[in-house]
């Protein structure tokens, strides 16, 4: 089961559940390696040679428990902070202290300073279409919001036969609740289907926002069609409006609130105001996970271009590289399946400063790399232990790292540095 984990990707063993004949193919499977176990069970007794396998396998499962056990003895301890959050998304910080999470059916959740969840939602949130993959995204405070108490919540609308990924602009009221909820964008076309929205958000230092959408799965092609949104990354006003200096504006044919396209599924994005640079990641097929450095106007690839392959094993691409696109600066075979990223400027991990923290939802870890210009010069696997599908990374104002658990009972993880 952990060879078929490793190569099978997740959507293929969910499908094959859902027909008798993927079913039967399952147990079929499991009963011819159960019976192998027991031959190879029963001829470890009879033969000598066969002790020297048994010994290997159990070295090999030392040498993966001392693996684990360093990790739990790293410079660094990881706590629940929150738990009872369902299928938690994202996460943001208040100036106040408090902390808001999305929760994927359609629920924004107010933890306080010290991790307690409120019991009862916030209240007025605009309607989400939740099956799939599609639900409610993120969550992004205003840099205002002090003074304007202004969110923004990204979010799949619409039905299973025509929906989009939605933007809206709300106020949180001291009773937690969202007023003056406006819808300030849609993405276009209106798409069948219920996989690859995208859906993070970042605000730039010149108060514009960035979002990301994903290809819808099956219009994987529209991701290089400036006509549509699919596949792109796109940069709007507060208000919805378009910034008079986005690289389409003006070109026939293209959205002009287009950024960056040629993009699979955009799960990560963050701005590192310390080098000025936009970074995001995005989900591969079967392999082939990047992490991009985003620059205006850029054609990033996919499906033209691409490092994986069909979840069919079909070949998607012969190109790793197409000429006008742009590589990657680190990409993973096998897939990791990335979701939410971080930037690591706090003071209580001197040595993690400057570095990006990757979530990964089958490879449950997360990755630090350190960036110099468009190149992933260093990575490091972090909190194999936890031995959960991390869906979001966050920085913490404390200078403590968050990560969000994947799962209906959800948590909150808060990691520090290691009590002496």
């Amino acid at each position: 089961f952990k060879v078929v984990d490793m190569i099978a990707p997740m959507p293929v063993l969910i499908a094959s559940t859902r027909t008798a004949t993927g079913m039967l193919s399952m147990l079929g499977a499991a009963a011819v390696s159960g019976f192998a176990f027991a031959r190879w069970s029963r001829l470890k007794s009879r033969y000598p040679s066969s002790a020297a396998f048994s010994a290997v396998f159990v070295a090999a499962v030392a040498l993966t428990s001392q693996e684990v056990h360093a990790q739990q003895n790293a410079s660094y301890e990881v706590n629940t902070f929150v738990s009872g959050v369902e299928s938690p998304w994202s996460m943001a910080f208040l100036p106040d202290g408090r902390a808001l999470v999305a929760e994927k059916p359609g629920q924004l959740r107010v933890v306080a300073a010290d991790g307690t969840l409120k019991p009862q939602p916030v209240g007025n949130m605009p309607a989400v279409f939740y099956s799939g993959q599609a639900g409610f995204f993120d969550v992004l405070p205003a840099s205002d919001f002090a003074q304007s108490n202004t969110l923004f919540l990204s979010y799949a609308c619409g039905t299973r036969s025509a929906n989009h990924l939605c933007v809206s602009r709300a106020s949180l009221s001291a009773s937690n609740t969202l007023e003056n909820v406006k819808e300030i964008f849609r993405s276009q076309f209106a798409k069948k289907g219920s996989a690859h929205y995208g859906g993070r958000m970042v605000e730039l230092p010149d108060s514009t926002l960035i979002v990301t959408f994903g290809d819808g799965y099956s219009y994987r092609e529209e991701a290089q069609n400036l006509g549509n949104h699919l596949g792109t990354i796109v940069r709007i006003n507060q208000d919805g409006s378009v910034p008079s200096d986005n690289p389409f504006v003006g070109k026939q044919g293209a959205k002009p609130e287009i950024y960056s396209y040629g993009h699979r599924n955009v799960q990560g994005l963050v701005f590192d105001a310390v080098n000025n640079r936009l970074v995001a990641h995005e989900h591969g097929p079967r392999g082939g996970d990047e992490v991009n450095v985003i620059e205006p106007g850029v054609n990033y690839g996919w499906p033209l271009a691409t490092y994986g392959i069909d979840y069919s094993g079909a070949q998607i691409s012969p190109f790793k590289e197409y000429e006008g696109t742009r590589q990657p600066a680190i990409y993973w075979v096998p897939s990791i399946a990335p979701s939410g990223m971080a930037v690591y400027q706090g003071d209580l991990f001197p040595a993690w400063k400057g570095s990006f923290f990757v979530g990964a939802l089958k490879a449950q870890q997360v990755n630090r790399i350190t960036l110099k210009g468009n190149k992933a010069v260093q990575e490091e696997v972090l909190f194999k232990e936890v031995g959960e599908r991390i869906r979001d990374v966050r920085a913490g104002p404390d200078g403590a790292l968050y990560l969000l658990t994947d799962s209906a009972q959800g948590r909150v993880l808060r990691v520090t540095p290691k009590t002496p």
